[in-house]
């Protein structure tokens, strides 16, 4: 059996020390597939950029273990910088650097880099190459960040919320591109606050929360079990509401009632055909599957279960 091409066991992570220590990362296993894409998702402050830190091998964790391609990406950084494409969410480049020397810049440091017409082409930054970095628009900066990421022709792409100021047209440009990568064998792991990036482009999903991945699969996999929901505004909600087939609950907030439910049409048919019997108005009438946001949102407050548990699990065993 092939190894991930990314591998992570019992990862914890904290920063300072004693009474104020406070731990980002709480044991946290993952593993990435040769040849896929996995998105990492997770509240503002979950630890995914921690967990990232360590991968790219910027840091060393606190406990656990972490492999990149096999190697231990800080003791065998330079073996595993050589494999990687890293896109940080700031770059640092300098501002008084144009474009196509940045480019050049960066080629120097790489062992067998692509042409630069090559990756100008990939990321549209053709007509802006004399154009010095500060003068960039953000989408443009962000495209020579991924322009440097992938001129080593990376077997590993690691992505800190890639797309992050990019105009509509320029973020479907590059979920295309990094479709074509991994589509040609090459290995994406990447950030993002965009549900519908995720969605469309990952493998899997891997969601964090307070420093534990809480949820993992595919969307389908970690959409399954969650309700949808049946939203409505009556002057009055009916007492039948809670006897409607395939229900699960009646909220009831502000005037707005939501029907939780396992089978969206079979209850959603049930309840417009006992309220045309009575003659009640359901205004602001909506129907939605259970989603991925709604999913991330329950997360988020801490109304998922994966949320509500009072347990920390011990670090897992180490890599063989």
């Amino acid at each position: 059996m092939t190894s991930p091409a990314i591998q992570v066991r019992g990862l914890r992570r904290s920063y300072g020390s004693g009474a104020t220590a406070y731990e980002a990362v709480r044991g946290v296993d993952l593993d990435v597939p040769a040849g896929t894409l996995t998105a990492l998702l997770g509240t503002n402050g979950a630890g995914k950029t921690s967990t990232m830190e360590v991968v790219e091998g910027l840091c060393s964790p606190s406990a656990g273990e972490v492999r990149v391609l096999g190697l231990d990406p800080v003791a065998a950084r330079d073996q595993v910088r050589r494999r990687t494409g890293t896109l940080l969410q700031t770059s640092g480049f300098s501002g008084d650097l144009t474009v196509d020397e940045t480019l050049r810049m960066w080629a120097g440091t790489l062992t067998a880099p692509r042409p630069l017409a090559e990756v100008v082409d990939l990321l549209r930054l053709g007509h802006r190459a004399d154009v010095a970095v500060r003068a960039l628009s953000g989408g443009e900066r962000r495209r020579l960040d991924l322009a440097c990421a992938l001129m080593g022709r990376p077997e590993v792409l690691l992505l800190d919320e890639p797309t992050t100021g990019l105009d509509p047209e320029s973020r479907r440009d590059v979920w295309a591109l990094v479709r074509s990568l991994r589509d040609a064998g090459t290995t994406v792991l990447l950030t993002t606050h965009y549900l519908e990036e995720a969605e469309a482009l990952a493998d899997r999903l891997e969601i964090m929360h307070a420093g534990r991945i809480v949820r993992s699969g595919t969307a389908a996999e970690v959409v399954a079990g969650h309700p949808s929901h049946i939203r409505l505004r009556t002057t009055s909600a009916p007492a039948w509401l809670d006897e409607l087939p395939a229900g699960r609950g009646v909220i009831t907030d502000g005037g707005r009632t939501t029907v939780e439910t396992d089978a969206l049409q079979e209850t959603l048919t049930a309840l417009l055909v006992r309220a045309g019997a009575e003659g009640l108005r359901l205004d602001d009438l909506e129907a939605r599957h259970a989603s991925l946001e709604s999913v991330f949102l329950a997360i988020a407050d801490g109304t998922h279960p994966a949320t509500t548990t009072t347990t920390t699990p011990e670090p897992e065993a180490a890599l063989r």
